[in-house]
């Protein structure tokens, strides 16, 4: 997977189309990711001995093909590439050729 947490994606596809948040978890195996404040599910829990019931919202995974990484340098929704600098594998957005973290 070519994003990871902590980067700021941009959705293009879905009910939240056009929003923007960080990664805060990848699953690798299901090619998903939990991006905050994008794609809200509730869930209602009953009350139980140690606290309330009640309805909690949290951000549920979304597929990675539907968010893009956003362009550090111009804000926009970009690719990423790969390429060897010193030797190691660093990731690289194409629309501005700037190197990520």
């Amino acid at each position: 997977m070519r994003i990871k947490k902590g980067d700021t994606v941009k959705v293009i596809a879905g009910k939240d189309k056009g929003k923007t948040g960080t990664v805060l978890r990848t699953i690798p195996k299901t090619e998903r990711v939990v991006v905050e404040g994008i794609n809200i599910a509730k869930k209602h829990t009953r009350p139980s001995q140690t606290g309330t019931g009640g309805i909690e919202e949290f951000p549920a995974a979304i597929h990675v093909s539907n968010v893009q990484l956003v362009d550090p340098k111009s804000g926009e929704a970009t690719r990423v590439g790969y390429r060897f600098e010193d030797g190691k594998k660093v990731r690289f957005a194409k629309k501005s050729n700037e190197t990520l973290n």
